[in-house]
C-alpha cells in the first residue's frame, strides 16, 4: 500500500506538473509565437535543436539509408552470410559519401589512417594523444570555416562535425584494444575491421557507442535470430517518437527555458512541470535516437547497449551516469576510468579517474562554460554519493543506528531526494545553461526554500521509492 501510494503521488504529480506548463504555454502563446512553428492549426516548439535536426535529416535521406541497411543486412544473411560484414561495411561507407561528400569523408579517413598507424607502435600514451589532438581539430576556427565552405547549409556541417566526433571514440577504442592486445593477427585485417567498425551505418551519426572489442566479437559470433521481434520494436519506436511530437505541441518548454522573463513568473507547479518536461523529452528523444539503430544491431545480431531508463526513476547521479547512456558509460569505464586505476588504488585515485573522465566527457561535448559546471557538479554528486555509500554501511553507523529493512529504505529514499534535486539542477544545466540552473537555484532554493522547495522534495521522495522499488526487482 505505501509503495501505491508513492506511485500514485508520483504519477499524479507529473500530470498536474505538465498540464500546469501546458496551461502556462497556451496562455502565452501570442508572446512565444516568433519561436514556435504551425502545422496546420496547431503551434509546435522546434528550438530543441537536436531533435529538429535528427528529424529533419532523418525524412531527408537518414531514415531511408537506415531502411536499406536492414535490407542489404537480411538480403545477405540469408543468401550470402559470409559476405554480410563487408557487404554491410561498403554500403556503410558509401551512405556516408552520399551524405557528407567525398571532402567530408575524406577527414574521417584521414583521421582513422593516423589513429590506426599511430596505434601499431602500441603506445597507449601515444594514441591518446594523436586522437585528443584529432578531437581538438573540430574547434579550430580556420578549420572550421575551411569544412563550412564544403556544403550548402550549417546542417550538413554540423553532421560532418557528429560523425567526426562519434567516430573519434571509435578510433581511440580501436586504439587502445589494439595496444593491450597481443600481436597476432596482421595489420591489413585490423585495418578492415577498424573501417567496419567506424562506417556501420546505423551507429555511424550519433550513436550508441560500442567498443571496439565487443563489435568484432559480437559481429563474428551472433547465433541468434531476432527477427521477430522488428514489429515489436519499429512499434515501440514510432510510439516513443509520438510521444516527443506531442509533448512539443503542447508544452512549449524549449522555447520557454529560453526566455529568462517567463522563467521567472512561471507558477511553482508550472516550473517544476518546465524541469520534468525537459528532462522526460531528452529521455523519450533518445529512446528514438537509439531504439532504431538498436534494433537494426540487434538484427545484425550484435549486443547495443541498453537503452536509456526513464529520468523519473533515477535518484543517483551514479545510477544516472550507469542507466542513461550505458555504452558512453561502459566506454569510459574501460578507456579512462580503469586504466587510471580507478578503485583499486585508494580514494584519491578514484577522484582523480573519476574527475579525468568528466573532464573527457565535458572537452568531447564541446568544452563550453554551461557544460564545465555541468560536469563538475556531476563528478561532486558522483563523490558524494561514493562517500556516503560505506560511511552508512559501516558497522560504526549501524551500531549507533539499527533500522528496519522498510525504515533504512525510507531514509536512503530521504537522502535520495537531495540527490535527485542536484541531479536535475545540473541537467537543467545541461539542457538550457547556465542561466536556466540559476533561475531554478534561485527561485527554488533561495527564494522558495520555505515554499516550494519542501513540497518539491516530498514528490522526489515519491520518485526516489519508486525508482528503488524499480531497482529491487529483477527485469
Amino acid at each position: 500500500m505505501e509503495i501505491l501510494t508513492y506511485w500514485v503521488l508520483s504519477f499524479g504529480s507529473h500530470l498536474y506538473s505538465f498540464y500546469q506548463l501546458h496551461i502556462f504555454s497556451k496562455e502565452h502563446e501570442a508572446g512565444l509565437e516568433r519561436e514556435l512553428e504551425k502545422v496546420g492549426c496547431f503551434y509546435q516548439d522546434p528550438t530543441d535543436f537536436e531533435w529538429t535536426f535528427w528529424t529533419q535529416w532523418a525524412k531527408k535521406s537518414l531514415l531511408w539509408t537506415l531502411v536499406g541497411h536492414g535490407v542489404i543486412s537480411r538480403l545477405t544473411s540469408i543468401f550470402y552470410p559470409k559476405f554480410r560484414v563487408p557487404a554491410l561495411t561498403i554500403y556503410g561507407f558509401l551512405a556516408a559519401s552520399s551524405v557528407l561528400g567525398i571532402k567530408g569523408v575524406g577527414v574521417l579517413l584521414v583521421h582513422l589512417g593516423l589513429s590506426f598507424s599511430v596505434a601499431q607502435l602500441r603506445k597507449p600514451a601515444l594514441s591518446w594523444a594523436i586522437n585528443l589532438l584529432l578531437l581538438s581539430t573540430l574547434h579550430i576556427q580556420p578549420l572550421q570555416e575551411i569544412q563550412r565552405d564544403w556544403y550548402k547549409t550549417e546542417e550538413e556541417y554540423y553532421l560532418l562535425l557528429f560523425s567526426v566526433a562519434v567516430c573519434g571514440l571509435r578510433f581511440i577504442s580501436f586504439s587502445l584494444e589494439h595496444c593491450w592486445a597481443p600481436a597476432e593477427r596482421g595489420g591489413v585485417v585490423q585495418l578492415c575491421w577498424l573501417f567496419s567498425y567506424t562506417f556501420y551505418h546505423p551507429f555511424f551519426y550519433n550513436g550508441p557507442i560500442i567498443t571496439y572489442q565487443d563489435y568484432i566479437e559480437q559481429e563474428r559470433d551472433g547465433d541468434k535470430s531476432v527477427f521477430s521481434y522488428l514489429v515489436l520494436r519499429v512499434g515501440r519506436i514510432i510510439l516513443w517518437w509520438c510521444i516527443a511530437e506531442y509533448l512539443i505541441h503542447v508544452m512549449y518548454m524549449h522555447s520557454i527555458q529560453s526566455n529568462e522573463t517567463y522563467l521567472e513568473i512561471l507558477p511553482p507547479w508550472a516550473l517544476g512541470g518546465l524541469a520534468l518536461a525537459l528532462v522526460q523529452f531528452f529521455f523519450v528523444k533518445y529512446l528514438v535516437l537509439f531504439g532504431l539503430p538498436s534494433m537494426l544491431a540487434t538484427l545484425d545480431k550484435l549486443v547495443p547497449p541498453k537503452l536509456p531508463r526513464c529520468v523519473s526513476i533515477m535518484y543517483s547521479f551514479t545510477g544516472m551516469w550507469r542507466h542513461f547512456d550505458e555504452g558512453l558509460y561502459r566506454w569510459l569505464i574501460r578507456y579512462i576510468y580503469v586504466p587510471l586505476g580507478g578503485s583499486r588504488h585508494g580514494h584519491l585515485s578514484k577522484m582523480l579517474s573519476t574527475g579525468l573522465a568528466f573532464g573527457f566527457v565535458c572537452l568531447w561535448h564541446g568544452g563550453h562554460d554551461y557544460l564545465q559546471y555541468w560536469a563538475l557538479m556531476n563528478w561532486a554528486g558522483v563523490l558524494v554519493e561514493n562517500g556516503l555509500k560505506p560511511l552508512f554501511a559501516s558497522s560504526f553507523i549501524r551500531s549507533i543506528v539499527n533500522f528496519s529493512a522498510p525504515m533504512e529504505r525510507r531514509c536512503i529514499a530521504l537522502l535520495s531526494a537531495f540527490s535527485t534535486a542536484m541531479l536535475i539542477l545540473s541537467n537543467l544545466v545541461f539542457l538550457g545553461g547556465i542561466h536556466v540552473g540559476r533561475i531554478f537555484w534561485k527561485r527554488v532554493f533561495i527564494q522558495g526554500w520555505s515554499t516550494t522547495a519542501p513540497p518539491m522534495l516530498a514528490f522526489l521522495y515519491c520518485f526516489a521509492q519508486v525508482g528503488l522499488e524499480y531497482t529491487s526487482r529483477p527485469p
